[in-house]
C-alpha cells in the first residue's frame, strides 16, 4: 500500500543533481520518473532513479535525494533511510532536504500506530502555511486537546481551578486576576459587554460564597493554586530561585496538575536546568500523552540537554498529533540534520525494527499505570520524578553523550515499516503486531478526577447550609451577585433594594446596579445547586411557586393600592417609590396577573369600599427612588 506524501499546491521538490552532466545520467529518464511522481506512481521512480544510479561510476547526491524521497512517498521509509545515508556519506544533509521524510514517518506515526485519520489528502512539507501559529503553537496549543468540557470549578479564561472567582454582570465567573490582566471588553462565554475597570470605584469583587465554597470542596489544589499564582509572580520579577520554591511547594500539593507541571518545566528551561525540564515534561506527557505542547516541551528541552535522538522522538510525534504546526515541523527537519553520524545498520531492514516501538511506548497513558492520582494526590507517580524532590541525581540522569551515541537510523528503525516494504526478514525475528490505537481504559474502572477529566471530593463537604441566602435563610432560589461580591436570591434583593439601595451586608451603595436592574443569575452558583443539591433545590422551588400560586388567586386576596381614584378605560399614569407598593406591583407581574385594585383612601377604615380593577399595560414597568 502506497502512502505518498505530497507538498502544498501539488509541488515536487526537486533536488539537484551533483554533476547533471556525468556519463550515464538521461535527462529524458528523469523527466519520466518526475512524471511518475506527479502522477503519484513513486515505485516507478525508485525504478528510474535506481537504474540511473547503477550506471553512474561515482553516485551523485541529487539522485541518491531524489531516490530516497521517491521511497518516502512510497512509504518505503527503511529503503528510504539506506538513501538518506548514501547522501548524507556525500555531503551534509540540510533540514530544507527533509520534508518529506519527516512528511512520511510521522504520517505512518499517525494512521498505523496512533489510529488518527488524515484530515486533509495534502499536507504541508513546512514550505507552505500552516494551520495553526507557527510561532508557539497558536491559540489552541494552550488548551488540552483531549479535554472536553471544562470542570465545572475551572476558569474559562485560565483553564485552572477558579482563584478569588469574581463574578461578571453577565453572571459567569472567572478568575480576578485573569479579569484583570486581560482586560478583556467582552464576556469570552457570552459576548456581553463588559464594564471597564476604571468606571468601577471599587474595582471588581470576589464572589464570597464560591470563594468559600472553592477553599473548602478543593483545600489542598486551592493552597497549591496559590503558590502557583505566587511563583509566577516572581518569575515575572525574574526573582527565579524563590519562584522555583514555590513552583516546588505547588507540585508537592498537586503533582497531577499538567498546567502547573508545565510552567515549571519552562521554568528550568530558563534557568538552564534542562534535565529537569525534561524530567517534568516527560511526567506531563505521561499524564496528557495527546497534548502536543508536553511532547514539544519534552523535545526542546532534551535537546538543550543534547539528548538529539530522544529529541527527535517527541518531535516526530510533535509532527504526528499536529501535522499543521510548521515550528515544529522545521525543529523536526533540524534534529534530522544529523548532528550524529548516519550510517546504514548491519542485517538488512527488518534488523531496523525495534520492538516494541519506542515511539509508540512514551505514548503510553500514565493514568494507566497503578498509582496514577487525581489533582488532589499528595504525591507524585514515583517512576517519574515529577517533582525536585524526587528527581535524580547528576550522576543518574542521561548525559548528551549518552543521548548522542545512537544514530538517527537507531531512532528511526523504532517506526514499522509498512506493508510490503520489507524485502526480506531477519530469522530471529519473531511475529510482532504492535497495537493501531491507544489502550482504551476499562470502563467498570474506578473514574479517578484525572481520568474523567473532573474534579471530585467527598460528598459530605458540600452542606446546604453553605448555599443559603442571608436575608430568607433558605437555600439559594435563582442567586444573584452583587458588585460587592455578595450572593442573595433574586427575589430577596430586589425586596431590599425597595426599601435601601445599599448591600444587605457589607452597606455599599448599590444605585449604580439598581439604575441597571442588572440581575442576572450567578451561572455557576445555579449549576452547583442543580448538580449537587437537586433534592434541596426542587422543594425549594416547590415553596417559591406555591407563594406564587397564592397570590395570583385574585378570587381570594386582590392587592389594593390605596392612592388616588379610578376610572374604567380611563389611563392612570403611577410613580411608585413606596416599598411595598414596588413589591406588590413586581408580584403582580411575576405571578402573571399584572392587576391590582386601586382606591381611595379613607380615614376610617384605611381605603374605601368601592374601587376600579386596574391592569399594568406596557413591555416593562419602572420604579422611581423615594
Amino acid at each position: 500500500m502506497e502512502t505518498g506524501v505530497r507538498s502544498q499546491q501539488g509541488e515536487q521538490l526537486l533536488h539537484p543533481l551533483s554533476d547533471p552532466g556525468a556519463a550515464g545520467i538521461c535527462p529524458e529518464m528523469l523527466e519520466v520518473a518526475e512524471e511518475a511522481n506527479r502522477a503519484g506512481d513513486y515505485n516507478l521512480a525508485v525504478e528510474i532513479y535506481s537504474s540511473q544510479m547503477a550506471d553512474l561510476q561515482h553516485p551523485d547526491r541529487g539522485l541518491c535525494l531524489r531516490r530516497a524521497d521517491s521511497l518516502a512517498r512510497a512509504g518505503r521509509i527503511s529503503e528510504a533511510l539506506d538513501s538518506y545515508c548514501i547522501a548524507a556519506s556525500l555531503g551534509k544533509l540540510l533540514p530544507e532536504e527533509l520534508p518529506l521524510l519527516v512528511e512520511t514517518i510521522t504520517r505512518t506515526l499517525r494512521e498505523k500506530e496512533l489510529g488518527i485519520a488524515s484530515t486533509s489528502t495534502s499536507t504541508s512539507t513546512g514550505h507552505g502555511k500552516s494551520s495553526g501559529n507557527g510561532d508557539d503553537g497558536g491559540q489552541e496549543e494552550e488548551e488540552f486537546e483531549e479535554d472536553g468540557a471544562l470542570d465545572l470549578f475551572s476558569c474559562p479564561m485560565c483553564k485552572c481551578l477558579l482563584h478569588d472567582p469574581t463574578t461578571v454582570e453577565c453572571g459567569h465567573t472567572f478568575c480576578k486576576r485573569c479579569l484583570e490582566e486581560d482586560s478583556l471588553p467582552d464576556c469570552v462565554q457570552c459576548k456581553d459587554k463588559l464594564s471597564k475597570i476604571e468606571k468601577l470605584p471599587n474595582g471588581r469583587k470576589v464572589n464570597v460564597v464560591i470563594s468559600g465554597l472553592v477553599d473548602k470542596l478543593f483545600a489542598t489544589e486551592s493552597k497549591a493554586r496559590r503558590l502557583w499564582i505566587e511563583g509566577e509572580t516572581l518569575w515575572k520579577t525574574q526573582n527565579l530561585s524563590d519562584a522555583l520554591e514555590k513552583y516546588d511547594a505547588a507540585v508537592a500539593l498537586a503533582p497531577s496538575a499538567g498546567r502547573l507541571l508545565c510552567q515549571r518545566a519552562e521554568l528550568h528551561m530558563e534557568m538552564r536546568n534542562f534535565s529537569q525540564a525534561a524530567l517534568d515534561a516527560n511526567v506531563l506527557c505521561g499524564l496528557k500523552p495527546l497534548w502536543t505542547k508536553a511532547h514539544c516541551l519534552k523535545a526542546t528541552a532534551l535537546s538543550k540537554a543534547g539528548r538529539n535522538d530522544e529529541a527527535l522522538q517527541e518531535y516526530l510525534l510533535c509532527v504526528a498529533l499536529k501535522p499543521g504546526w510548521t515550528k515544529v515541523k522545521l525543529e523536526t527537519q533540524k534534529n534530522e540534520d544529523l548532528r550524529t553520524p548516519l550510517h546504514p545498520l548491519q542485517g538488512g531492514h527488518a534488523a531496523r525494527l525495534i520492538k516494541p516501538p519506542v515511539l509508540l511506548r512514551s505514548l503510553r497513558p500514565l493514568a494507566q499505570k497503578p498509582g496514577c492520582s487525581s489533582q488532589d494526590s499528595k504525591s507524585a507517580p514515583a517512576d517519574e520524578g515529577s517533582s525536585r524532590a524526587s528527581a535524580p541525581t547528576p550522576g543518574q540522569s542521561h548525559s548528551a553523550g549518552e543521548g548522542s551515541s545512537k544514530s538517527l537510523a537507531d531512532v528511526l528503525a523504532s517506526l514499522p515499516a509498512p506493508p510490503g516494504g520489507l524485502k526480506r526478514k531477519h530469522s530471529g525475528d519473531g511475529p510482532f503486531n504492535p497495537p493501531s490505537k491507544l489502550p482504551r481504559p476499562d470502563e467498570n474502572a474506578p473514574r479517578t478526577a484525572a481520568a474523567c477529566g473532573g474534579r471530585l471530593f467527598p460528598a459530605e463537604l458540600l452542606d446546604s447550609g453553605d448555599l443559603e441566602c442571608s436575608l430568607c435563610m433558605r437555600l439559594f432560589y435563582e442567586p444573584v451577585a452583587t458588585p460587592c461580591g455578595h450572593t442573595f436570591c433574586l427575589k430577596c434583593l430586589e425586596r431590599c433594594m425597595d426599601h435601601n439601595p445599599n448591600c444587605p451586608l457589607c452597606k455599599e451603595n448599590l444605585s449604580e446596579y439598581l439604575a441597571t436592574r442588572g440581575y442576572n443569575k450567578t451561572l455557576l452558583m445555579e449549576e452547583v445547586l442543580l448538580r449537587y443539591l437537586g433534592d434541596e433545590l426542587a422543594e425549594r422551588k416547590k415553596i417559591h411557586e406555591e407563594e406564587m400560586n397564592e397570590l395570583s388567586n385574585l378570587n381570594q386576596e386582590v392587592p389594593i393600592f390605596v392612592c388616588t381614584m379610578a376610572f374604567p378605560t380611563i389611563p392612570c399614569p403611577l410613580h411608585v417609590f413606596e416599598p411595598r407598593y414596588r413589591l406588590m406591583i413586581r408580584r403582580s407581574m411575576e405571578t402573571g396577573t399584572k392587576q391590582f385594585g386601586m382606591c381611595i383612601a379613607d380615614e376610617l377604615k384605611g381605603f374605601a369600599d368601592y374601587g376600579c380593577m386596574l391592569q399594568v399595560g406596557g413591555g416593562s414597568v419602572g420604579f422611581l427612588n423615594g
